[in-house]
């Protein structure tokens, strides 16, 4: 029982990493230059890795719960 537990978090965390990961990767390719004030280079960096992880967390959570649903489907028959 608690391996299960175990593997479940393990599994929880590098979907999150990869997602948020995944996410930066594609938030840096956009071009925020323009809208950046000069000056404020870190503050624009520090942003664009919060939303990295709002999105690629929000991302992580749907994938595991839709392997989670999927594994509960068993119960409805």
């Amino acid at each position: 029982m608690f391996s299960s537990i175990g593997m479940t978090a393990l599994i929880g965390m590098i979907s999150h990493l990869f997602f948020i990961y995944v996410t930066w990767r594609v938030i840096t390719t956009i071009n925020i230059d323009p809208l950046i004030r000069k000056g404020r280079e870190t503050e624009a960096r520090v942003l664009i890795i919060l939303v990295a992880i709002f999105i690629g967390t929000g991302v992580s959570r749907f994938f595991l719960d839709f392997i989670q649903w999927s594994q509960d489907l068993l119960y409805l028959f």
